[in-house]
């Protein structure tokens, strides 16, 4: 489920806005998309596979986590190496793992 949207790290693109099968986030006052209906994420990952800087932190499980909790202590997620993990795992974004057999992307042709 979406837990963080660190806005330092986001540059206002509105891909999790328009990639979120659920419309999940919200653009906020100042820009920053916020979670506005977090009881409708499907914990499908889309928002954080497609943003490009790696602002957003989608904790893998179907509930919120406890405010308390390491998934929403978005200095933790960024020290650990959490924020642009998943993008790594499955062959995206800077940490990108070329020939990656987890990102079958390559396979659809146009």
């Amino acid at each position: 489920m979406i837990e963080v949207v660190v806005a330092d790290r986001c540059v206002q693109c509105d891909i999790c806005i328009k990639v979120c099968p659920t419309d999940v986030f919200r653009r906020g006052s100042d820009g920053v998309p916020v979670v506005a209906h977090q009881e409708d994420c499907q914990t499908c990952f889309m928002c954080e596979a497609n943003c490009p800087t790696d602002a957003l932190y989608v904790a893998p499980f179907d509930t919120p986590v406890p405010e308390d909790s390491t998934h929403t202590d978005a200095e933790g997620l960024a020290e650990s190496g959490a924020l642009g993990a998943y993008r790594a795992v499955i062959g995206w974004g800077g940490r990108r793992t070329p020939g990656s057999t987890l990102d079958r992307n390559h396979l659809f042709t146009p």
